[in-house]
């Protein structure tokens, strides 16, 4: 299948810093690919490279099948490509309701609005009127999703969605992402939890060092547990 969002030999540097070696992903419709390694491998790096917020030196990256390397992070998100990053950003002196807002995307439209978030979310819509700084990290996290899902994305890019999260909250949001696969939605996310990666994944890239030193179906990848004790030390 003809992927929506491709990856082709990222290299991308922080000033001298040579963090990404020739990188690359495919991502076709309705699929669910993880990007997983340690720390500190180059997930969150090929992430920004793909939004535009680090562009990669070289390398190219393709959505919807238009080169668009290096577009800044704006345009992307018009093209629709959502991210959710790992620091979540939630505005924190603006309410639920209006962090939602500003999630939408002038001249996007599809299935999310308020009404179809806060049933996605209803104990975002219970609470709609308070201040994103008062939300534990569960709920902020939930929030970002919400807050992505409100600019109708073509391809959803989720930067650690776990991490810090009780066990309760990561349940929740792995029933989540198996709904959003079941109503084909396009997700592309970084994980360390290999369990729940596992669950919601379709394939794996992995990273070590800034390298891609694997490439595979989840199911393939279960199996490979050499490699998943020599790069995620499972």
């Amino acid at each position: 299948m003809e992927s929506i969002l491709k990856a082709v030999d990222l290299n991308t540097y922080y000033g001298r810093s040579h963090i990404l070696f020739n990188v690359g992903l495919e991502v076709a419709p309705g699929e669910t690919v993880c990007l997983m390694g340690r720390n500190g491998v180059g997930k969150t790096t090929t992430f920004r490279s793909l939004m535009g917020l680090t562009p990669p030196r070289n390398g190219q990256v393709f959505f919807k099948g238009k080169a668009c390397t290096g577009l800044a992070p704006f345009k992307m998100a018009r093209m629709g490509l959502g991210f959710v990053p790992e620091d979540r950003r939630i505005l924190g002196p603006f309410t639920i309701r209006e962090n939602l807002e500003m999630g939408r995307i002038p001249g996007r439209s599809g299935p999310w609005n308020m009404t179809t978030v806060f049933r996605q979310f209803p104990a975002l819509g219970e609470m709609a009127h308070r201040m994103g700084e008062t939300l534990s990290g569960g709920e902020q996290q939930m929030l970002t999703i919400a807050r992505a899902l409100m600019g109708n994305p073509d391809v959803l890019v989720l930067d650690e969605p776990s991490e810090g999260l009780s066990p309760v909250i990561v349940g929740t949001l792995k029933s989540l992402i198996l709904e959003l696969k079941a109503a084909n939605t396009t997700l592309l996310l970084s994980e360390q939890n290999i369990r729940f990666a596992m669950a919601v994944s379709d394939r794996v890239v992995l990273l070590d060092k800034g390298h891609v030193v694997y490439n595979g179906t989840m199911a393939e990848f279960q199996r490979a547990e050499d490699i998943q004790k020599k790069y995620l030390a499972v």
